[in-house]
């Protein structure tokens, strides 16, 4: 169904807010108006039914030998959306979800004497079967209203006034790379006059100076000006009334809030479209954004190539801000790896490998020097009608690979900003069970970008223990060190850092010695505008502590240092790892929204900010070595063989003396007895579960779901 409208007449009306008219326009409609491609509904904050699948507008005009402006507003765009003026497709829509307004030209001699009819419709084709289980979406509730025809050229239009920006460095009094955010005052990014050249990437109402300044072209009206540089800085902003004519000079000064010395800020997923060829940034326009958010260390990951983003940063001027690695996504159809260091111009690993040993072993020839990493990227997405962790072949739990197969990687993706999950905590799960199965993996956050600003590039990231003086001479060598042993710490909007007895850290290995308790130091870290509620320690990736983070109401949301506290850990008798995860309300202005999940579960969603850090180990028993939660189930297991009364009062004198680690080790000695005989290892657990500690019974319970949830999805697939 199209909702059909009629218009007539020409109107003076005034831009939203502005102080004077803007030229005479004509409205064709007005206000917002859900439409829906598809049968269900998107996201939960749509109505049930929406109003059409699209609009048609029926309005007299005069013949245009001029170019005339088409201005709308929209939000909530995820599929292509045509505009089509008299049978003929004007432009598309972009694809992005903040509520934008738009201007559009409409070329000389496209409009006609009295009758003239404009469309907007979603041109996507219902999914079928197989692209829905590839993961393909089935639905898109949009926003779409506020449509004009102005009698001016779209470059008259966005030229009215002229706002100059500097955006300063506090410290340094400089002018520095910066992201300029332009919004109305609903807080919808606008349309610029401005166009991208060397030193600026613009898209609607965005524009990243890569010398920190620029002269905006606006239409006359009001608007909010926002001068960031990704999530170390301050978020200055100004709101201007501009008039026809006029040139206002506005200075930013940034201040650097969140103090993270040591560690240099990496996004280990990037694109551009000019090798990837899908989303819209070119390699210019990359490296403006990377030094717009204060990126240091990217890693160039366009796919299936080795591109070195070095020139362009030369190019760009950007190269004292950051240096370019040279990575590579291998993209499979086994799912997807960010592995580097790799050469410009050396070997390219296989991609097209059907298993994941033959993706190792290409990679291992590919690579430049001793070491790799190697990250395995959003795993529980589908691609390709592959999910790397999906229930068919995975047991999250455990970190058992069902199939058989070794995960060819050292790190995963636990945030990825462009790719963001209905439950933030799926890929945490994941990776506890790699580490409880004693997998090294480093958890990783990254942007996974290729665009200017449908994604903002940077703002999930990964912070690595470096030294950071220099960031146009960063050690890629130190990076992949620091990478593969774990010493990071992971933001999407907050970070989380833990400290062992006041000097281990994420990654390292802690001797307990005599003492009788760990003292753990834990901060959470955030600029103002970002907001921290908990923070939660994980211990063999079980809750066993979390600390609500609250400010009081008369006082603005801290800067820098949100939370700080010691806390105390009894002493395990058995090996663990720690880790901590703070978390918060997500940021939805304009200047940093959180994007929707990628591949929802469910239609609703509440936008979210998270930090963490890497693993730290607490080598109990002094070896100097590290024993997994699935090294001490193996043991039980070996020693009890068939007995399972046995293994089960194993278990209850480790809880006994050490609850912490017995939930996480029983999971895993449900996982071996599972792969001695699927069909019986259930009613073996029953047997005994009277005798079973608490912790015990809820890590056998913790498995038995999810490999039943295994056999369904392993039954579903056969059918």
């Amino acid at each position: 169904m199209t909702v059909r409208m009629t218009f007539c007449g020409v109107a003076a009306l005034l831009l939203a807010g502005s102080v004077s008219a803007v030229p005479p326009a004509q409205t064709l409609v007005g206000g917002m108006h859900h439409l829906r491609w598809g049968t269900v509904r998107e996201w939960d904050e749509f109505p049930l039914k929406p109003e059409s699948t699209g609009l048609e507008l029926t309005f007299d005009s005069t013949p245009n030998q001029a170019e005339r402006t088409l201005r709308l507003r929209h939000r909530d765009l995820r599929q292509a959306w045509e505009v089509w003026l008299n049978d003929k497709k004007l432009f598309t829509l972009p694809r992005d979800e903040p509520e934008s307004v738009t201007c559009w030209a409409i070329p000389p001699g496209s409009l006609r004497e009295k009758a003239n009819t404009l469309r907007i419709a979603c041109a996507a084709k219902p999914p079928d079967a197989a692209a829905t289980a590839a993961g393909a979406p089935v639905s898109d509730d949009v926003m779409i209203g506020d449509v004009e025809v102005i009698d001016l050229p779209r470059a008259a239009v966005l030229s009215e006034a002229v706002v100059s920006v500097s955006v300063l460095a506090d410290e340094t009094g400089l002018a520095c790379p910066s992201r300029i955010t332009v919004t109305d005052e609903r807080g919808a990014l606008v349309d610029l006059g401005n166009k991208s050249d060397s030193h600026h990437a613009v898209r609607t109402g965005v524009v990243y100076a890569g010398t920190g300044k620029a002269d905006l072209l606006l239409a006359a009206g009001r608007y909010t000006i926002y001068a960031g540089r990704g999530f170390e800085y301050s978020l200055p902003s100004a709101t201007l009334d501009v008039r026809p004519g006029d040139k206002v000079q506005q200075t930013f000064r940034l201040r650097r809030v969140v103090p993270t010395e040591g560690w240099v800020a990496s996004d280990p997923h990037v694109h551009t479209f000019t090798f990837s060829r899908h989303g819209d940034a070119t390699i210019e326009e990359r490296l403006l954004t990377l030094a717009g958010e204060g990126i240091e260390l990217p890693i160039a990951t366009d796919h299936n190539l080795n591109i070195d983003y070095t020139d362009a940063a030369r190019g760009t001027q950007t190269a004292p801000y950051l240096t370019p690695v040279t990575g590579n996504e291998v993209t499979t159809r086994i799912g997807h790896f960010n592995a580097f260091p790799m050469a410009k111009d050396g070997p390219l690993p296989d991609w097209r490998a059907s298993t994941w040993g033959r993706i190792a072993e290409s990679v291992a020839k590919a690579r430049v020097g001793e070491q790799a990493v190697i990250i395995l990227n959003h795993g529980r997405d589908i691609h390709a009608g592959f999910r790397p962790f999906d229930p068919v072949r995975h047991i999250s739990p455990t970190g058992e690979n069902l199939d058989g197969w070794d995960l060819p990687a050292n790190a995963m993706e636990v945030i990825n900003s462009g790719a963001t999950l209905s439950e933030p905590m799926q890929l945490y799960r994941d990776w506890f069970g790699l580490l409880n199965r004693g997998k090294q993996i480093t958890p990783i956050g990254s942007s996974d970008c290729h665009d200017v600003n449908r994604f903002i590039v940077g703002q999930a990231r990964t912070y690595v223990k470096m030294r950071d003086a220099d960031a146009g001479r960063l050690s890629s060598a130190d990076a992949v060190h620091a990478f593969n042993e774990g010493r990071v710490l992971v933001s999407y909007g907050l970070i989380a850092d833990l400290t062992v007895d006041g000097k281990f850290g994420p990654g390292d290995l802690v001797p307990a010695g005599a003492v009788d308790d760990l003292k753990l130091s834990v901060r959470v870290l955030g600029p103002e505008w970002t907001r921290a509620a908990r923070v939660t320690l994980f211990v063999n990736g079980v809750a066993v502590r979390t600390d609500p983070i609250t400010q009081p109401a008369d006082k603005p949301e801290p800067a820098g240092l949100k939370y700080a506290a010691t806390w105390t850990l009894p002493r395990p008798k058995h090996d663990v790892w720690l880790t901590v995860i703070a978390e918060g309300p997500g940021v939805t202005g304009a200047y940093w929204p959180a994007a929707k999940p990628y591949q929802a579960t469910t239609s609703a969603w509440t936008p979210y900010v998270m930090g963490s850090c890497g693993a730290i180990r607490i080598d109990a028993d002094e070896s100097g070595t590290f024993d997994s939660a699935m090294a001490h189930a193996t043991k039980i297991a070996t020693a009890a063989g068939d007995d399972t009364a046995a293994a089960i009062k194993a278990l209850k004198a480790m809880e006994a003396t050490d609850g912490i680690s017995t939930q996480a080790v029983a999971a895993q000695l449900a996982g071996l007895w599972r792969a001695q005989n699927p069909d019986t290892f259930v009613a073996r657990i029953e047997s005994q579960r009277a005798e079973a500690s608490p912790a015990a019974t809820r890590g056998f319970d913790e498995f038995i779901a999810a490999w039943n949830q295994s056999a369904r999805a392993r039954a579903a697939a056969r059918q």
